[in-house]
């Protein structure tokens, strides 16, 4: 899980972080995007991509990962701005803010996935990195996590939608929540369209 750390340090960089995003499926909440820095060589028991481990998991190296990190940033995009710049525009936007917001200025970025956003230092999509790389992994699991923990408290304040259940998810109790209730203020209205469409 090291592989891409090690390349780009041989190239010279020494402060690279890995990034990922979350909730870019979900029909409602915010996207979330997170950026780390981890001491060079650390490997964190655990550590893999975020969807491949339980929620308790995740929760456990949540802590880990801040503690032992050299520098972290989590970051998000709101409902408006997805819907104002799209999904992957709105993704885009929470990776920026993550790596400008990190405490210690990152010199290399390594972003999960095939698309990279406008940031000032040089930068590298790798696909599937959460399970490549051990900077993306940790970065999954903190977008992951505080994404989750957004929509807990959501589901508090609109219990109707059971989002402590499905996070937002396109999970059947949700739309059958959405079609019986109405969308509420945390609902990507883009992303309803068919769904309230095939009502009529």
């Amino acid at each position: 899980m090291l592989e891409y750390e090690k390349m780009y340090m041989e190239q010279g960089y020494t402060a690279i972080c890995g990034v990922d995003e979350a909730g870019r499926g979900p029909l409602a909440g915010p996207v979330y995007a997170a950026a780390v820095i981890l001491p060079e060589g650390l490997l964190i028991e655990g550590v893999n991509d975020s969807k491949k481990l339980s929620e308790k998991k995740r929760e456990q190296l949540f802590d880990v990962i801040k503690e032992k990190a050299v520098a972290y940033c989590i970051a998000s995009a709101s409902v408006e701005e997805i819907e104002e710049l799209n999904i992957l525009g709105a993704a885009m936007l929470a990776m920026k803010r993550a790596v400008e917001g990190l405490s210690v200025k990152a010199d290399f970025a390594m972003i999960d996935g095939n698309k990279k956003p406008e940031l000032e230092i040089p930068c590298e999509a790798i696909v599937k990195g959460d399970a490549k790389s051990e900077s993306i992994a940790a970065a999954s699991i903190l977008a992951k996590v505080s994404r989750d923990r957004v929509m807990l408290e959501m589901a508090e304040k609109y219990p109707q939608y059971s989002f402590e259940k499905h996070k937002g998810y396109a999970t059947k109790v949700h739309r059958e929540a959405i079609l019986e209730y109405g969308p509420c203020e945390i609902h990507r209205p883009s992303f309803l369209k068919k769904l309230l469409s095939d009502k009529k």
